[in-house]
Order: C-alpha cells, then structure tokens, then sequence
C-alpha cells in the first residue's frame, strides 16, 4: 500500500507506547437543562484508527468537538496528544486536522484556492496537486466552494484536514453523500493515513465502514461509552453467529425450542422470517432442518449468519428512530 506521505512522514509523534492521543475521563457537556454528554470516557491509541458510533443525539458530536477545542467541557477532563484542547490550543491546532461535516470553507473561494490557503498555513504540507489528484477533485480546482457537490465538498474537506501531516485527525462522517467509487477512495486514503502512523478518529453512521477500516470502535449512546474495543470483540459479545430461516409465518416456536439445545433462543423477526441463536454448530443446523421437516415445513432459505457491528449497535442501543 503506498503512503499518503510520499517521501516523508507526518508530523512525528512521540515514540509509542506512551499516553494515549486521546483520553477523556468523566466527561460532562450541558446545553441549559439539557446534558449532552453525562460523564463520558473515552481512550483512543495512538497510532489506531478509531470509529465513533451513536444515535442522533447520543452525544458523540459534541464529544468530539470538546476533544477538537470547540467546545469548553463543563466537567472532567479531555487531553489529546498531552495537551488541554482549549488552554494549549495554540500547541495543539499544527498537530491535528479536522474535517467537519459541514462550514470550515469561504462559500465563494475556488475548491484549490481555499486547499493551497491551508496548505499555506502549515511548515511541511503536503503536495497540493497530489491531493487534488487522489480525491478526484481535479476538474473542480476552479470551482467556487458553493458550487461544488455534496461529495466534492466532502473531499475538499478532507483533503484540507490531512494537508498539514497532522499526528492526529477527526473525520466527521468523511464518505457522507460519497458515490461508491469516492466512498473507496476515501477509505483508501484513510488506510493510507493509518499506515503512516497518523492516529484517526471518526465517526460515522455506516457500520460496514466501521467493520471494514476501524481498529476500535466505541459505542456512545446517553451521554456515555455504552460499549468500546475491536470489531471483532464487540461481535463475540453476542452470539458469534445466527441461524436464520424463512418460512410460513405463525410457526410453532414452543415446539422448536424443546428440539434446540436449552440455551437455544428463536423468534419470529418478521411473518415468515426466524432466527435461532445459541452455539451454533452443525448439530443444531440438522436439529433444525428435521423439525422443520417433521412439522411440514419448506423453509424458502436458511443460512449461518455472523453476528455483525450493525446488531451489536443495534441490541446496545434499541431499534427505534430518533429525532
């Protein structure tokens, strides 16, 4: 894989191993009676890549931009790379990029002008043309920022959050409104990043993107980390995989479930849809298939499913849409 650091680094940490490049403990954020984040913690590694998930609402938003320095904690404390993000700010902004879901761009400036600004702004930038070049964004170089589209306003942030080679970056929902093609892209570059040993922190409402790029993901839901570690822990949380079957709906699932071993579960999902979960082996999958066969049922599909991030958020933090 190459690097997005062609011949050089980023800006080089300290040597690893040492404090995390982000720590927050006991992190509290109000808005008048409305508290937002009710004594968060949150550890990141340096050198990881990190997937902030949560509902809309949960508190992640607001967490993450305590740990950028826009907004003063109300209690608690929040260091990245060592330092407070809002008392040694001016130590801390050449360090670390951002990349804001929206607003951080002059409406009116040209796509490249407003880039080489940035780059302009740091001691060792980044190859301008490089970046314009990797993100797709060379047929919109003069192209004024209100202009642009959803997903080329998107890269365009992007590429302004990694100019400066930073330690660290915050990506806010990077592949939003991406097409595919950019959406790959994207991760490609974000891989790149982590392979160069720049820590990055994202969040993010696709959990296939989650699975796919992080090294640890943490859960925030209610103002606090509901659940945090590897794609892969958080699914053996769970079952590690389902059973899932279809067939006529209404099926008698007392009778089933005295055929399944006793620390066995199946529900109806939807009419016709089932799941059973438990230990899942090949012993269960024929016990299974004979009841069916025993009570006349044709099932139209089955299958062994592995438990994904997308159920584990899922059970952790409920199934209903939130305002």
């Amino acid at each position: 894989m190459r690097s997005v650091f062609p011949g050089d680094s980023p800006a080089v940490p300290p040597p690893p191993g040492r404090e995390p490049a982000v720590e927050v403990r006991g992190l509290v954020k109000q808005y008048g009676a409305k508290t937002a984040v009710d004594g968060l913690d949150l550890s990141v590694a340096r050198g990881s890549l990190t997937a902030v998930l949560g509902p809309n609402g949960a508190g992640k938003t607001t967490t993450v931009e305590t740990c950028e320095g826009y907004r003063r904690p109300d209690a608690g404390t929040v260091r990245v790379l060592g330092l407070d993000p809002v008392a040694d700010a001016a130590a801390l902004r050449p360090r670390i990029g951002v990349m804001l879901q929206s607003g951080g761009v002059y409406a009116g400036a040209r796509a490249d002008e407003m880039l080489r600004h940035t780059a302009s702004l740091h001691a060792h930038p980044l190859d301008v043309g490089m970046l314009i070049e990797r993100l797709g964004l060379e047929s919109c170089g003069r192209t004024a920022y209100r202009r642009l589209s959803g997903g080329q306003q998107q890269r365009l942030s992007l590429a302004m959050a990694v100019v400066g080679r930073p330690e660290l970056v915050f990506l806010d929902e990077p592949t939003a409104g991406l097409d595919p093609q950019a959406r790959h892209a994207t991760w490609d570059l974000v891989r790149e990043l982590r392979q160069d040993g720049v820590t990055v922190v994202l969040t993010t409402h696709y959990m296939d993107e989650a699975e796919t790029l992080a090294d640890d993901v943490a859960i925030i839901d209610s103002g606090k980390v509901i659940a945090q570690g590897s794609p892969e822990e958080l699914c053996r949380g769970g079952a590690e995989n389902t059973l899932r079957f279809s067939g006529r709906p209404a099926l008698d699932l007392a009778s089933l479930l005295k055929a399944l071993p006793a620390d066995s579960a199946a529900v109806e999902l939807t009419p016709g849809t089932y799941r059973v979960s438990g230990k899942i082996d090949p012993q269960l999958l024929a016990t299974v298939t004979i009841w069916c066969a025993q009570h006349g049922v044709m099932p139209d599909r089955i299958a062994v499913e592995r438990h994904t991030l997308e159920d584990v958020f899922l059970e952790l933090t409920g199934k209903e849409l939130r305002a």
